[in-house]
């Protein structure tokens, strides 16, 4: 069979080129929907956390973002994605909404301490500048140290939203539709493995591609804003 014939075979035929397209949008909106519930959780976690560290007082609600910080950067994402489907939400069979809050809550923790570290790295001159200026202590870090280390972390986070996108390829444990099982279902129909996968690897690299060059754009509008 000529590599044309394979080509129409894997795509072509009974419309198997629906399963990537399919599939596609699924991981698209796994990725998407988790990226911003992990922001959520990374900045409220990270806030919790550089308030105890530039107080030095350590609260009930520091330990348990310690403990979350801890379990979840521990422990394999796999292993939470089928936790949260088989055990947590076993009685549902929404499985995207169970996808997206798997890798949501893994990718918080990730965020977090990226969110920490742009914190961290704000001078404590501005937090005490804003206290002079009679701004209570959240809403110096809301107006000025927030804004400043997002700043400095984008380009962190950007890339934490690539590693995320490729980490949803563990979907199809749950049984989900996502863009890799849609190339393993038309390997199945085929039995041609090569380019199926390869197609597969394709789409994913095109995109970390497009997403790596508008991270390089925008640290160079980064960098060009500093001057």
């Amino acid at each position: 069979m000529s590599f044309t014939e394979k080509l129409y075979q894997n795509f072509i035929e009974d419309d198997r080129y629906m399963y990537l397209v399919g599939g596609l949008g699924t991981t698209i909106v796994i990725t998407i929907f988790a990226a911003l519930l992990g922001i959520v959780i990374g900045f409220i976690v990270a806030i919790v956390r550089s308030t105890s560290e530039q107080t030095g007082k350590k609260n009930l609600l520091d330990l348990l973002c310690r403990a979350y910080l801890t379990i979840i950067r521990g422990t394999p994402t796999m292993i939470q994605l089928l936790i949260m489907y088989y055990v947590v939400f076993a009685s549902t069979d929404n499985r995207v909404l169970v996808a997206i809050l798997a890798f949501g809550i893994n990718s918080g923790a990730y965020v977090a301490e990226v969110v920490r570290s742009g914190i961290m790295s704000i001078d404590k001159g501005q937090m005490e500048a804003g206290r002079s200026l009679g701004f209570s202590y959240a809403q110096t870090m809301i107006v000025v140290i927030l804004p400043q280390a997002f700043k400095n972390c984008l380009p962190a986070l950007l890339n934490e939203f690539i590693t995320l996108l490729k980490e949803t390829s563990i979907s199809g444990y749950i049984g989900l539709a996502d863009l890799t099982h849609g190339g393993n279902i038309i390997r199945s129909r085929t039995y041609e493995a090569f380019i199926p996968l390869i197609s597969v690897a394709i789409i994913y690299l095109l995109i970390v591609m497009l997403l790596t060059a508008l991270e390089g754009r925008l640290e160079r509008r980064l960098r060009s804003g500093d001057h």
